[in-house]
């Protein structure tokens, strides 16, 4: 049995400008306009979604936050996990020379299942892994209405 991996151009063009701003520094941008060359006001941690029998898990990288910073809702059956990691405070006597890591507010927006229990979603945060757990519902049995024809 082989893994498929579908192609996503977005991603792809995500990686190479990161890439491209890790390449050629964007200290020059930051001097400049007080932001990093082609700089995003949002980055997206990585998250992975596994299913067994009873439930479907969500693992999403937080480095360096806390589940203060983090808020998870669910609403018409979007899961949304949003926050913000805040840049540490910088001082005078400290030479910054390379900064790598993407700071500032995120959004990640997931469309359940319909077979998943929207009231049993269960969060635990520990060591900057937010680790969502989503029960499976029964299916719902198609109601029959009686139509009356007159």
């Amino acid at each position: 049995m082989s893994n498929l991996t579908r192609w996503n151009p977005v991603r792809e063009f995500d990686d190479l400008m990161n890439r491209y701003n890790r390449m050629f520094g964007s200290n020059l941008a930051s001097e400049r306009e007080g932001k990093d060359l082609f700089s995003r006001s949002d980055w997206a941690p990585a998250v992975d979604i596994k299913e067994t029998a009873e439930a479907f898990t969500i693992d999403a990288e937080l480095p360096g936050m806390s589940k203060d910073d983090v808020k998870v809702t669910v609403h018409d059956g979007v899961l949304t996990i949003e926050g913000e990691r805040k840049h540490e405070e910088e001082s005078t006597d400290k030479k910054q020379h390379r900064i790598e890591r993407f700071y500032g507010s995120f959004m990640r927006r997931f469309t359940l299942p319909e077979n998943v229990d929207e009231n049993s979603v269960k969060a635990n945060f520990k060591d900057g892994l937010l680790t969502l757990t989503l029960l499976k519902a029964e299916p719902k049995e198609p109601k029959a209405i009686e139509v009356d024809v007159q």
